[in-house]
């Protein structure tokens, strides 16, 4: 009996694929290609003539020789350490969990508020934080202090790091003031009205309640965060330009100085593959720290 062929099939992508496909172009173009290209520009001695060399691993031997990188280092950890569990976490957990307890009307309204300077542009904002702390009699800080017989102070001179994270945090800290808010609205409210009929007074539920279950929103801003943090530096920039004496300077500030204000864009392209190793060694931390994937694994199906 003679049969024919079977008719070859045509594949088609699945909808799932082309639902994805305009976020994996997104992804592709401007995050995949910048990172190729950044890799490539990190073996060359490319200057401000555009014209380059190919020199291997000559532009990450320098950056091993660089005396300036230990101090850069620790200003950098200070900055995200500081900045990270003092506003982005610390801060906007309390704002969460006391405009938690206010009525709904308040509590908004002063979410609004505080989100406000994250409406403003990061330029705009800076600047008015300058006109507050300018060191000369013109800066509104300045003026209060001769109004109250008090002598003029430079904040930005005399102690730049806390400036700096006051700065960043402030802004840095509704991110956490929004998302763990949403968390703590989400917790059914018969578990707390249970546990205030068991006795649980407001720092109980607080420690034993309410944190435990912000485990996941908890993860998530500070690996947000900390990457976010250590790829920033316009407030820096703006504030201190990484002064007085590299004394603010930034691992992201100290790359961009050398590429853009030295034309070594090799150079900072190094500092950069660097900087996207340790924020990819940092997320692997918070993996482990958090016990991810014990997290995503499934209950277990009790039989009967």
């Amino acid at each position: 009996m003679h049969t024919t062929p079977a008719a070859k099939r045509i594949w088609l992508p699945s909808p799932l694929l082309l639902f994805l496909l305009p976020s994996l172009l997104l992804i592709v173009v401007f995050f995949v290609v910048p990172i190729g290209i950044t890799g490539v520009i990190s073996l060359t001695s490319l200057d401000y003539r555009f014209h380059w060399d190919f020199v291997g691993l000559a532009n990450f031997l320098a950056l091993w020789q660089d005396t300036l990188i230990p101090r850069v280092l620790l200003n950098t950890g200070i900055y995200v350490c500081a900045t990270l569990l003092l506003f982005h976490l610390g801060l906007g957990l309390v704002l969460a969990l006391l405009t938690a307890a206010l009525p709904e009307r308040p509590a908004a309204i002063f979410r609004m508020i505080w989100l406000l300077p994250r409406f403003t542009p990061s330029v705009v904002y800076i600047l008015l934080w300058r006109l507050l702390l300018d060191p000369t009699d013109y800066g509104l800080l300045n003026r209060l202090r001769a109004a109250l017989g008090a002598a003029p102070v430079d904040l930005l001179t005399q102690h730049p790091w806390s400036v700096i994270v006051v700065v960043n945090g402030l802004t840095g800290a509704s991110l956490g003031l929004i998302i763990f808010t949403a968390a703590i609205e989400s917790i059914p409210r018969d578990l707390l009205r249970a546990a205030r009929v068991d006795g649980a007074t407001t720092s109980q539920l607080v420690w034993r309640i309410i944190l435990p279950l912000l485990r996941w929103p908890v993860m998530f801003v500070t690996t947000y965060q900390t990457l976010s943090l250590l790829a920033s530096f316009e407030a820096i920039l703006l504030l201190t330009n990484g002064g007085p004496f590299y004394a603010t300077e930034v691992w992201t500030l100290y790359a961009y100085h050398h590429a853009f204000t030295f034309s070594a864009f090799g150079y900072g392209c190094a500092m950069t593959v660097v900087l996207m190793l340790i924020g990819s060694v940092v997320s692997l931390l918070y993996w482990r720290v958090f016990r991810f994937p014990r997290q995503v694994q499934p209950p277990p199906i009790e039989n009967g």
